[in-house]
């Protein structure tokens, strides 16, 4: 069966946005990179609440033209092929070939999970992390602690939720960054 597999970058003070809704300080070296890449391979689906979708559908159709980054270069032909899935109850429909979902989030996902195919890939996304993780759907998760204090911000999983992980893996990425990674108990 399709793991779903929670993808997220996050501050040493466990925010994954600053107080004004700052997205500018993960830095993507070249470990960090590849580990996402490693992710998207594993993955054939890629998964969105309603706000990041809206971020990324903002940038990745066009990011040749604004970004010069070899990550983003990279990641931008990837992203615009692969399927993906936004959670949604306001959002009637998107594009870049991507379903809309709405509904019971537990029959959803078991559901998704059912299809044939590889792993449901979220990056992103605190609201519906924290309603997946809330009712234990959320199979692996992949936090990349940046060296950064953001003072304030959105947390990881906002609102608060009681999650039992088993500790799978450290690694240190780019000589700043480390990823922890957990599967769910």
């Amino acid at each position: 069966m399709r793991k779903f597999v929670y993808f997220v970058h996050t501050s040493l003070d466990g925010h994954i946005e600053g107080p004004n809704g700052e997205f500018d300080w993960p830095k993507m070296g070249p470990e960090l990179s590849e580990h996402s890449q490693e992710l998207i391979e594993r993955a054939d689906t890629f998964v969105y609440g309603r706000r990041v979708w809206e971020m990324m559908s903002s940038f990745w159709p066009q990011a040749e033209s604004i970004s010069d980054d070899p990550h983003d270069l990279r990641f931008a032909p990837v992203w615009r092929e692969t399927p993906k899935i936004v959670f949604s109850r306001t959002l009637e429909k998107a594009d870049w070939n991507t379903e809309v979902v709405d509904g019971d989030l537990a029959e959803r996902v078991a559901e998704l999970k059912r299809r044939p195919g590889k792993d449901l890939l979220l990056m992103g996304g605190a609201e519906l992390a924290t309603a997946l993780a809330d009712r234990g759907l959320i199979d692996e998760i992949h936090v990349v602690v940046h060296p950064v204090v953001l003072g304030g911000g959105k947390q990881v999983f906002p609102g608060g939720v009681r999650t039992d992980l088993r500790l799978t893996g450290t690694r240190t990425l780019d000589e700043r960054a480390v990823l922890l990674t957990y599967d769910a108990v």
